[in-house]
């Protein structure tokens, strides 16, 4: 299916859905599951689920979020956070979600990329990358929430992992993650020359206009938090902003 993909991203700690600025100074919005409920009925094309203090306590906690958003939501569901292994995969597809995303596992231990491509297929292999800005055109890839260091190259480090098997990536750019300044365009730019699978960006929507930039330089998909949670706009308003732009979005 063609278009630019409009992407909620919610991130889950315990049982509310937060949201921070610049993945920090944490506030609760509410029920994620009436949130998700929400957004599939306004049209989105996909949602995203992350459990944002997983990789801190090595675990995932979204299975029961999972299994209820599944029940009642007949878009895709990609999952992250937490995710170490091809046990935790195994249980969050069969309680309903369709990809997950691993950061912080995947740079321990790259072979599993490898791993869930081949036992799972590889477009349910996302690779999550938290991504900030260390010079012109230069970036570092993070983990555990943006709190991490890891002293790799992300341009390196995302053709190391499509490599292995990544079929998509999640592109947060930590540095404008609920700013509203507008997307990295110039990153998405450095990505999407970089690797051939699908980028979705995440981190900064700030207006229509990002749609746009977006779209020119090859990305798949757009993943919006605080714009669609404080209600600045809403699904049917962007994907009628994005027509008008002449940017083709699915219906």
């Amino acid at each position: 299916m063609a278009g630019l993909r409009i992407i909620p991203r919610l991130d889950v700690k315990g049982p509310n859905l937060i949201k921070g600025i610049r993945l920090e100074g944490l506030r609760v919005v509410g029920d994620p599951h009436e949130f998700a409920l929400r957004y599939y009925a306004d049209g989105a094309d996909e949602i995203v689920f992350m459990d944002i203090v997983a990789s801190l306590y090595q675990r995932n906690n979204l299975t029961d979020i999972i299994r209820r958003a599944a029940d009642q939501i007949w878009i895709p569901i990609t999952v992250g956070g937490g995710i170490r292994s091809l046990d935790d995969v195994n249980t969050l597809l069969r309680s309903g979600a369709d990809k997950v995303a691993i950061n912080t596992a995947a740079i321990a231990r790259p072979a599993l990329i490898s791993e869930v491509s081949k036992r799972f297929g590889a477009q349910c292999m996302v690779l999550s990358v938290e991504a900030k800005r260390t010079g012109p055109g230069r970036w570092e890839a993070y983990t555990d929430n943006g709190r991490e260091h890891t002293g790799m190259d992300v341009l390196e480090w995302l053709a190391q992992a499509v490599d292995l098997g990544a079929g998509e990536v999640l592109l947060t750019a930590v540095d404008r993650e609920g700013t509203r300044k507008g997307l990295d365009i110039e990153l998405l730019e450095a990505v999407n020359a970089r690797v051939s699978v699908p980028v979705i960006a995440s981190g900064g929507y700030g207006d229509p206009a990002d749609l746009k930039r977006a779209a020119d330089c090859g990305t798949s998909g757009v993943a919006i938090a605080d714009a669609l949670h404080w209600k600045r706009t809403t699904i049917p308003e962007i994907k009628h902003q994005a027509r008008a732009l002449g940017i083709e979005v699915r219906t």
